[in-house]
């Protein structure tokens, strides 16, 4: 299928039947909706029969209306507006469980993250970064607060970490500049994908850095240009993005960077224990309450 539903109805409009042409303009102006429609809900907004859906899904390159909307929910999260997200989320809830709903859609998506996680990917990025003379992470908007968790762990592990949540581009390419070829950068970037970073990433790929992108698809913005791509779900259309399998997957690279530094890491914390212990970083857990 071509990388975009959306991209491929429009170039098929002109072949389609009248009633699958209907499909296609629904499809095409409310996608943002049509995507969370049931076959059944879909053809009685447009006015066709249910079996009409199922043969347009047929037409279209899927095995049935299940992978067409699979593929639309996965092709529009960058498309959508904060408003249109708040639209969709209040079609969605209606009255149901919101935390019910919440986390059935997050165990979802670590289910699906194990299966797309290309583990040679997975294994070159942790070499990678294991020989990198500097390490750059770069997470903007709110994949900063990824990119600050694994941050926060790698600078436990190396002594060249660079943290970059820069506010816009300028300031994010002024941070990278002098990125070589001995260097290895992970970019973080999810739905709406921040343009800054992908500008960051295509100068640090140009300048020979090593790139693993942390993204939700190889087509991504920041996945085209990576030498090594981790892939993890976070296609939930709400106002607030899901980041609980991009964080899964972000813990699953610092456990095994740490099984590869476990002899610097033990003289590392054993270190940090007594400082933390004579400053009282952490509290007495011996204490009552």
């Amino acid at each position: 299928m071509t990388k975009d539903i959306l991209d491929a109805l429009k170039r098929r409009l002109p072949e389609l039947s009248k009633s699958q042409r209907a499909l296609a303009n629904y499809i095409l102006e409310f996608y943002e909706k049509a995507a969370f429609m049931t076959a059944t809900r879909l053809a009685t907004v447009v006015g066709v029969s249910e079996s009409t859906v199922v043969r347009f899904a047929v037409e279209m390159g899927f095995n049935g209306y299940p992978e067409l909307q699979k593929a639309l929910q996965e092709a529009i999260p960058g498309r959508l507006t904060a408003v249109q997200r708040m639209e969709v989320t209040h079609d969605r809830l209606a009255d149901q469980d919101v935390v019910s709903l919440v986390l059935q859609s997050d165990m979802e998506k670590l289910r699906r993250t194990i299966e797309s996680v290309d583990r040679r990917d997975f294994e070159a990025a942790v070499s990678v970064i294991l020989r990198a003379k500097r390490i750059f992470v770069i997470g903007l908007r709110s994949a900063a607060a990824l990119a600050g968790f694994l941050g926060y762990y790698l600078n436990y592990m190396f002594e060249n970490v660079h943290l970059i949540t820069a506010s816009g581009t300028v300031e994010l390419l002024e941070r990278v500049a002098g990125i070589g070829e001995r260097d290895a950068v992970v970019a973080i970037s999810f739905p709406r994908y921040s343009a800054a970073t992908q500008t960051g990433v295509s100068y640090c790929k140009d300048a020979g850095a090593s790139v693993i992108a942390i993204t939700d698809s190889e087509r991504s913005p920041v996945g085209v240009e990576a030498d090594f791509v981790l892939t993890a779900k976070s296609d939930m259309v709400s106002l607030v993005d899901s980041l609980v399998a991009p964080l899964s997957l972000i813990n699953a690279l610092i456990v095994a960077l740490a099984a590869k530094r476990e002899k610097e890491l033990t003289k590392t914390f054993g270190s940090l224990e007594k400082i933390w212990e004579k400053y009282q970083v952490y509290g007495n857990q011996n204490e009552e309450l």
